[in-house]
């Protein structure tokens, strides 16, 4: 994982990101990893679906982006985007309430699985902002360095000449991509905020929020291609 050559990565991510795989904080976590692994415990996601949203979604095509914090701590679940489970998995409750928002805004049917792979290949850049965790353990990966990582991740998004929409849900992505230029401060990028998707926030704000719609209007009043929110069968 010190060098960007070493992971699975689209290609236009590499050179972007390569003074950060060189990092010492990089290395560090590394190190911290391999510590983790060597004393039997379980990392989810796997090794090679750490940088998966970074894999699916290339930088030249990013035009939404959805911010998590840490992957899911169940086993089987978390495979390298937020909010998605792998297919088989009962969706958890803020997709399902994400799921709920979707059919209230767009009229789509909530789909029978939580894979959501078909949002990252549209350039629905699914991040979230710790990419390990151990299993059963909540945040347990919080503060090693992966923050500083997607940082600059979102950073390369904002530096974009395109018109990308930036969901935040909940203080803490609102807090993590504060520094993002919207259209009102004459930046180029819309922000849409809410409460978290979470069975204890989302009447607060996030349902109803017609966040889908919202950013398929600014897509497409700025001649990029909507997004197709619809999940197909996984």
């Amino acid at each position: 994982m010190a060098d960007a050559g070493q992971v699975k990565l689209h290609e236009s991510w590499r050179a972007p990101l390569a003074g950060e795989f060189a990092s010492p904080y990089m290395a560090a976590l590394r190190q911290f990893l391999v510590a983790e692994k060597a004393a039997g415990k379980r990392i989810f996601p796997r090794g090679g679906e750490w940088f998966r949203a970074l894999d699916l979604t290339p930088l030249d095509q990013v035009r939404v982006v959805i911010l998590g914090q840490d992957p899911y701590h169940g086993p089987g679940q978390a495979h390298g985007l937020c909010f998605s489970v792998q297919p088989g998995v009962r969706p958890p409750p803020s997709l399902v309430n994400i799921y709920k928002e979707l059919h209230d805004d767009l009229g789509i049917a909530r789909p029978g699985h939580g894979f959501l792979e078909h949002w990252a290949k549209q350039g629905v850049l699914l991040l979230n902002s710790v990419l390990t965790v151990e299993q059963g353990l909540a945040a347990s990966h919080r503060d090693r360095g992966w923050e500083t990582f997607t940082d600059a991740v979102i950073r390369l998004v904002a530096q974009k000449e395109e018109p990308v929409v930036f969901l935040l849900w909940g203080s803490y992505a609102q807090k993590k991509a504060g520094f993002v230029k919207t259209v009102e401060q004459g930046g180029r990028h819309l922000v849409l905020k809410s409460a978290h998707p979470s069975p204890l926030s989302a009447h607060n704000g996030f349902l109803g929020c017609r966040h889908f719609s919202k950013a398929n209007a600014f897509l497409k009043a700025r001649g990029r291609e909507p997004i197709d929110w619809s999940l197909p069968a996984a």
